[in-house]
């Protein structure tokens, strides 16, 4: 069986590497807040180019504690309204609506499946404040006019940044974009820890200092809390593990793009719809996805020759039973998507025989 993603294989390269780490903890008897988690912040800071990184405890709160401090800080009240694509995982809109605000659900690109940037002005009114992109499937999210967008109507921009590590959009890292981003480093995104993690940055020092206290029950003085925060922090052994891994994080990027490349150049089946790249150094592949109009057949087909795949995502955000008000929203771009997407195994330790297995199986695939 050629897995979608073999973490058992993928965190073995680094195996004498990960143990010594966790050795290291172990014997410091220090296991939160200490250097690990103070080096893996300057570490990401300098892989990013700049600003500031706030280590927390997973993806989700990255986001959440983002917006949080924007309502702490003022710029932001509850009821605010928050632009985001419909074609996103949850947490993106988990996100906004646990702060009280509102997501306004946009329609995608049907080409790169982001964030459709040309619907965001019809869509501002005066209630919106913050404008969310999403580089989803590590495809960064950008242009010149959202830049423009957000300098005329005042709006913050927040980028989901948990698929893109280490895209690029005009030489600039995702996640350096916009005024704040999320990182999520759940162990299967291609910087991996081995448990939950994430982080914030942002080039905003008050921002950061407030995240920072929130992240911490409110307190940037231990007993002492300014704000209603939360316990979200990175513990020391997962900082650990990401110090580790981090130094091998364009290497495996490099590798990923050889497959995509690969499967592009090879995949050529005309019942399936490949990925449109809209610059090589603006996508890192954390997936690779694909669409069909015989999704399911498709994927019982590879499934049969040993293939394994998953459906990022089967169902959108507004059609889940916990956002009940926004079941009845038109969003046919979206829902089509989510209908017909396939990610197919990418990952830095494919072998060659696997990825060119992958291509002549799914060549092979006909109604």
């Amino acid at each position: 069986m050629i897995k979608f993603l073999d973490l058992q294989k993928i965190n073995s390269v680094y195996n004498a590497e990960l143990k010594e780490a966790a050795g290291n903890v172990i014997d410091s008897g220090w296991y939160l807040l200490g250097d690990n988690v103070r080096k893996f912040e300057d570490n990401l800071a300098v892989f990013q180019g700049g600003g500031e990184a706030i280590a927390v405890a997973n993806g989700l709160d990255a986001l959440r504690l983002i917006f949080k401090a924007y309502l702490e800080m003022g710029i932001l009240k509850a009821g605010d309204e928050v632009l985001v694509p419909g074609n996103t995982y949850i947490a993106s809109i988990l996100s906004i609506t646990d702060n009280q605000l509102v997501p306004v659900l946009i329609e995608p690109n049907n080409e790169s499946y982001n964030l459709d940037l040309n619907l965001l002005e019809n869509r501002i009114t005066n209630k919106t404040k913050a404008i969310m992109v999403v580089h989803l499937y590590g495809q960064a999210c950008w242009d010149d006019s959202l830049v423009e967008l957000a300098s005329k109507y005042k709006l913050k921009v927040i980028e989901d940044n948990a698929q893109a590590i280490g895209a690029k959009w005009n030489g600039t890292h995702t996640g350096n974009l916009g005024d704040a981003a999320g990182f999520s480093f759940y162990p299967g995104k291609n910087l991996g820890a081995l448990g939950d993690s994430g982080a914030v940055t942002t080039k905003d020092p008050q921002l950061a200092k407030i995240l920072r206290a929130l992240a911490n029950y409110g307190s940037a003085q231990k007993y002492i809390n300014d704000y209603q925060g939360l316990n979200s922090r990175m513990d020391e052994i997962q900082a650990a593990f990401l110090n580790v891994k981090m130094s091998y994080i364009n290497h495996e990027i490099a590798l990923r793009r050889e497959i995509a490349h690969y499967y592009l150049e090879n995949i050529k089946n005309p019942l399936v719809e490949l990925p449109t790249v809209v610059d090589p150094e603006a996508h890192v592949w954390h997936l690779f996805v694909i669409r069909s109009k015989n999704r399911k057949q498709l994927q019982e087909f590879l499934e049969t020759n040993n293939i394994q795949t998953l459906i990022h995502y089967p169902i959108p955000p507004h059609k889940q039973k916990c956002y009940r008000e926004f079941n009845k929203l038109n969003l046919p771009i979206t829902e089509m998507i989510h209908d017909q997407v396939l990610s197919l195994p990418i990952s830095p330790v494919m072998s060659p025989e696997e990825v060119k297995t992958v291509c002549d199986v799914l060549n092979k695939f006909k109604i």
